[in-house]
């Protein structure tokens, strides 16, 4: 499934290339706010370690990519890959675990020019999870499985000062929500069995964009500018 879904996005990638008017490239990155589910422990076998359920709490990660424009007219097409360190926190009475994952994020956003520096896009993106660990568990750092299929949405607005752009969107799990058993080992409590009831991770991005290059240095694209990306 993994291989189709990359020809897809190549081939999609492939005919914009060959029907744009005008292109930009460059780099991004800024602050990531993550979001995921809970962990029930009122099943857990050391008594005193928790009993009912403990949310996950959002904490601030960051992002680092680079994308690639091509514009038609009000139109334009963006793929870019993105690596994504996000954190979560688990507030157990012992001590505290954070959820830590690491993700390759490959989106294709479809965006249109609503007014002057303002622009608005959506589209899916393929993810890879690399890494995806919970602090304290049994074995150490136990390797969490967060998603069944690669595929997510994302959707957001952004807005471009000459070179730099600055823009926010919300990038949501396809995945259909699925448990797993973990095992604690917290402090003095010793093996606790829990589960979490649902791994997927969303996030809303506030980036900081900067075009490297276009394919006019001087008169830019449908503003009439050279300096827009």
């Amino acid at each position: 499934m993994n291989k189709y879904v990359v020809l897809i996005f190549i081939s999609i990638f492939c005919v914009s290339v060959s029907q744009a008017q005008e292109y930009s490239f460059g780099i991004k990155g800024g602050a990531n706010y993550s979001m995921t589910g809970e962990i029930d422990g009122s099943s857990s076998g050391g008594a005193g370690f928790f009993d009912g359920v403990v949310e996950g709490q959002p904490k601030v990660g960051f992002h680092a990519g680079v994308f690639f424009e091509l514009n038609f007219g009000k139109f334009f097409v963006r793929p870019e890959v993105i690596f994504n360190s996000m954190e979560m926190e688990f507030e157990f009475p012992a001590q505290n675990s954070i959820y830590a994952v690491e993700k390759l994020s490959i989106p294709l956003l479809f965006g249109y020019n609503v007014w002057g520096p303002i622009d608005v896009y959506a589209g899916p993106a393929y993810q890879n999870i690399m890494n995806a660990t919970i602090e304290g568990t049994e074995p150490v750092n136990q390797t969490i499985i967060v998603q069944n299929t690669p595929l997510a949405v994302q959707a957001g607005i952004k807005a471009s000062i000459g070179r730099f752009e600055l823009g926010v969107r919300y990038d949501r799990s396809l995945a259909s929500q699925e448990s797993q058993g973990l095992d604690f080992n917290n402090g003095q409590y010793g093996i606790n069995l829990t589960e979490y009831d649902d791994l997927r991770v969303n996030q809303f991005l506030l980036s900081l964009s900067f075009k490297i290059g276009d394919s006019e240095s001087n008169t830019g694209r449908r503003r009439g500018r050279g300096c827009y990306f």
